[in-house]
């Protein structure tokens, strides 16, 4: 996500690190290298415009202060000032006052509407609400099927209609009518989409938007679309009002250019971010933390939530206490990698860790998606008594192993390397865990009371150069 755009501004800051102050001429050349490269990214040229003349009035207009050099104080107003053209804060999604509440789902063809559609329904039902999908496109062929299908792969009921419907804003108000009958709280309503805007189709979602009043009317943009989805929004907004924008195809778009511009053009917030094919790859958009990727910080809130969310807690502590007491063994291994395989692509993980410090050989790696995949199938190809005692894996062995998962035998021995350093990275915590580890002692000899274990007290440094005690909040 804005890989190339990330790319240039982190250069550009790059190059004012060593200088002793900000001065105008500095700061006239880390301006012209941020300028190009929001334009390059296919910024709106009225939002960079605005933007470096402000960045500019205050980096000079401000005092220098003392504890920041020259680069982290650009850095600061570039930060601050980025977040604010997305819109400062999160925008919350509204809820009529008496339920079900809709939601009409409206954009281009092709824009990733109905995916988006499902992707919001699960997103919603993880919330506690409950959902109703509907499809009132009665012009494309098949496309109430396909709402069908991703409302079946993500588990969500579906309100089909009458055979042979053909009024969007009966299906609509039918729809309603069943989510209040069968306890539902919200509609979702995936509206018909054409290749570019006609009166024909703005009638049909004014006529939608006036008879069932929805809290929220949400514009489905492709990201990859630059400039052109910053003016169909422009265009759906001035006449049907929406109130939030989800942008689709985020993790396929390098530049950034739809997301810096939406809100600045059209005054309408961005609420979600689609980034990536499975329906899970759906998130609230944050604008500081877009701000902190692009500005190479990492988002690791982010990344806290979706570990929260997609790892069962209870299951990790169980597997902690069972490796910490047994050993690390490769079925363990195994089960980390699955653990893994639910957050989403190694790629998108790294995409939220600073570029900077320990994490930042990871982000020059080249990922092959297709490593976790691999690495399974040969564990997977492994006997019980193997995965148990990886010791007993001798030349034979790992051979047979090579051939039952479609590797070699050099990739059966680069797993075997990372299990072992991931066993010994274990055993250190193992050491370390409560009751193996050496107790803080008081004058009395006893452990002091509130001490904490190791790495987790003001002081202990973390990944960076984190402080993990004010992290954690103790």
């Amino acid at each position: 996500m804005f890989d190339s755009l990330s790319e240039k501004l982190q250069r550009a800051f790059k190059n004012l690190r060593g200088q002793g102050k900000l001065s105008e001429e500095n700061i006239q050349e880390g301006l012209a290298q941020i300028r190009l490269a929001l334009l390059e990214a296919d910024v709106n040229f009225k939002v960079v415009k605005q933007f470096v003349s402000s960045v500019k009035e205050k980096a000079l207009g401000q005092e220098v202060l003392t504890a920041l050099a020259p680069s982290e104080q650009l850095l600061k107003i570039v930060r601050d000032e980025l977040t604010g053209i997305l819109g400062n804060d999160r925008e919350r999604v509204r809820y009529a006052k008496t339920p079900p509440s809709v939601y009409l789902m409206v954009g281009l063809q092709g824009s990733g509407k109905t995916t988006s559609t499902g992707k919001l329904a699960l997103w919603l039902s993880k919330q506690g609400q409950k959902p109703l999908l509907v499809s009132v496109d009665v012009h494309r062929p098949a496309a109430r099927e396909q709402l069908a299908i991703v409302a079946g792969q993500i588990n969500q009921p579906i309100y089909r209609g009458a055979e042979g419907e053909t009024s969007p804003l009966q299906l609509a108000l039918e729809a309603r009518r069943e989510a209040a009958q069968t306890g539902r709280d919200i509609v979702l309503v995936d509206t018909a989409g054409r290749l570019h805007l006609d009166d024909e189709l703005m009638a049909e979602l004014e006529q939608l938007k006036e008879t069932l009043a929805p809290p929220e009317i949400l514009f489905v943009a492709d990201a990859m679309t630059g400039q052109d989805a910053v003016k169909s929004a422009a265009e759906f907004h001035d006449r049907l009002a929406v109130t939030g924008v989800v942008l689709t195809k985020m993790d396929g778009d390098a530049r950034g250019g739809a997301a810096l511009s939406i809100r600045h053009v059209t005054g309408c917030p961005i609420k979600f971010l689609g980034t990536g094919e499975k329906p899970s790859a759906f998130e609230v958009f944050h604008p500081e933390r877009i701000v902190s990727r692009l500005l190479g910080l990492g988002d690791m809130l982010t990344l806290i939530e979706k570990v929260e969310e997609e790892i069962d807690q209870k299951e990790a502590v169980e597997m902690q206490e069972r490796m910490l007491a047994d050993g690390f063994s490769l079925e363990d291994f195994r089960s980390q990698l699955r653990q893994v395989r639910k957050l989403g692509s190694l790629q998108s993980i790294i995409d939220m860790l600073p570029s900077a410090g320990p994490f930042q050989q990871l982000q020059q790696a080249e990922i092959d998606p297709k490593e976790l995949t691999r690495t399974e199938a040969i564990i997977n190809s492994m006997t019980a008594k193997e995965r148990a005692n990886a010791e007993i894996l001798n030349g034979s062995r790992r051979r047979r192993v090579a051939a039952g998962s479609g590797t070699t035998v050099q990739q059966v021995n680069q797993l075997l390397k990372q299990y072992r350093q991931a066993r010994d990275m274990m055993k250190g915590m193992a050491a370390g865990a409560p009751g193996t580890r050496r107790r803080r002692k008081g004058k009395r000899g006893k452990r002091k009371r509130g001490s904490r274990p190791l790495g987790m007290g003001p002081g202990q440094m973390g990944p960076g150069g984190m402080d993990l005690g004010k992290l954690l909040g103790r």
